[in-house]
C-alpha cells in the first residue's frame, strides 16, 4: 500500500482535527502518501482531493470543528454516484481511506469496502456516543463539558431568580449528552428519548424539591425525547414556577478538544493507519476499556448501542 486518504462526514465533533493530523503523520512515517478528501463524500465526487504533508496537519490538534469540512451528499446514496466516486478513488491511486464520523458516515464506509477494491477503516466521531462496539467517541467528553459548564452558569441565574430552567441537550435518538449532564450536574429530573416521561412524576419531585429548600430546579431534555418547550409548559401548568427554556444547539459540537478527545483522537487515528497496514478492511476502530480495537464495521452499524439505564436511576436517587 503506497496511497491513502483520510475524510471527515457528516456532523463534526471536537477532536476530529487531531485524528486527521495522526492519520497523516503515522501514514508519513510509514512510508504512504496521505491525501486529504474535502467536504466528505460530497468532495469525494467533485474530486476536491489533495495530498497532505506534515506542515498541513501542524497546530490543528487544539481546534475544534474539522479542516477538510464536511457536508452532507445525496449523489452518494445511489449507485451511480458511488461508481463515480470509485473512479475518481481509482484515479488517484487510492487504495485506502480512513473515514470518521458518525453511523451515517460509516455506513457510507461500509458500502465502499463492499462494491469497491478500496480498504476502508472507520473512525467513530460522534458526540451523541450512540456508535455500538466501543466505549465512546471522538468528541463526546468535550460536548459533555461543554454542556456541563453551561448548566453551571444556568444554575447561578436560576438561584438567583428562583425559577425552573429547562436545558435542552442534543440527541435525537439516544439520551446519553442529556443524561450523563444532567447526573454530574445534580439536576432535578433527565428527560430521554428511552424513557417515557410522565410529567406528574416530573412536576411532583420539581414540587419536593421545593419543600426542601431547593430555590432552583433544573431538567435536562434530549432533544429527542421533547421539545423543551413542551417540557416547560407541562411544568408551568402542573407546578406553578416560572421557566425559562434554553437550547445549547450546536455549541455542543463546538470547541477546543480536551484532553481526553485529542488522546482518543491521536490513537484511533495511528491505529485506523495500521490497520490498514496490515490489510484490514471494513472495520472501525473502538476503544474497549484501555485498548485500541479493530472491529467489523457491519456490525458496528447494526447493532444498537444500549443506554445504561442504571445511570438514570443513579440520577433520579441522587437528585
Amino acid at each position: 500500500m503506497k496511497r491513502i486518504a483520510v475524510m471527515t462526514s457528516g456532523g463534526d465533533a471536537p477532536g476530529m482535527n487531531a485524528a486527521i493530523r495522526a492519520v497523516v503523520r503515522y501514514g508519513i512515517n510509514k512510508g504512504l502518501e496521505v491525501y486529504g478528501i474535502m467536504r466528505g463524500y460530497a468532495g469525494l465526487l467533485e474530486d476536491d482531493i489533495r495530498l497532505l504533508n506534515f506542515v498541513d496537519v501542524g497546530g490543528i490538534m487544539e481546534k475544534g470543528g474539522t479542516i477538510l469540512r464536511t457536508a452532507r451528499c445525496e449523489e452518494f446514496k445511489v449507485d451511480k454516484g458511488r461508481k463515480e466516486a470509485y473512479k475518481i478513488l481509482k484515479s488517484h491511486e487510492i487504495e485506502g481511506i480512513v473515514i470518521i464520523g458518525g453511523d451515517g458516515s460509516l455506513n457510507g464506509g461500509a458500502l465502499v469496502a463492499s462494491e469497491s477494491d478500496v480498504k476502508v477503516v472507520g473512525i467513530p466521531g460522534s458526540i451523541d456516543n450512540d456508535i455500538s462496539e466501543t466505549d465512546t467517541c471522538i468528541g463526546v467528553d468535550t460536548c459533555l463539558n461543554t454542556v456541563v459548564e453551561n448548566i453551571q452558569k444556568l444554575k447561578d441565574t436560576a438561584s438567583s431568580h428562583e425559577r425552573a430552567f429547562i436545558v435542552e441537550t442534543m440527541g435525537r435518538n439516544c439520551g446519553y449528552i442529556a443524561l450523563i449532564s444532567g447526573l454530574t450536574t445534580g439536576a432535578e429530573a433527565i428527560v430521554i428519548p428511552e424513557v417515557k416521561v410522565d410529567y406528574q412524576t416530573l412536576a411532583d419531585k420539581l414540587l419536593a424539591g421545593r419543600k426542601r429548600g431547593k430555590i432552583n430546579s433544573i431538567v435536562v431534555v434530549a432533544e429527542g425525547a421533547a421539545s423543551a418547550y413542551t417540557v416547560a409548559r407541562h411544568l408551568e401548568n402542573k407546578t406553578g414556577f416560572e421557566t425559562r427554556v434554553t437550547i445549547l444547539g450546536h455549541i455542543q459540537r463546538g470547541g477546543s478538544p480536551t484532553v481526553q478527545d485529542r488522546l482518543l483522537a491521536s490513537r484511533m487515528g495511528s491505529f485506523a493507519v495500521q490497520a490498514l497496514l496490515d490489510g484490514q478492511s471494513n472495520v472501525m476502530i473502538g476503544i474497549q476499556g484501555t485498548q485500541m480495537v479493530a472491529v467489523d464495521l457491519n456490525k458496528a452499524l447494526q447493532k444498537k448501542k444500549e443506554l445504561d439505564l442504571s445511570l438514570y436511576e443513579l440520577a433520579n436517587t441522587l437528585s
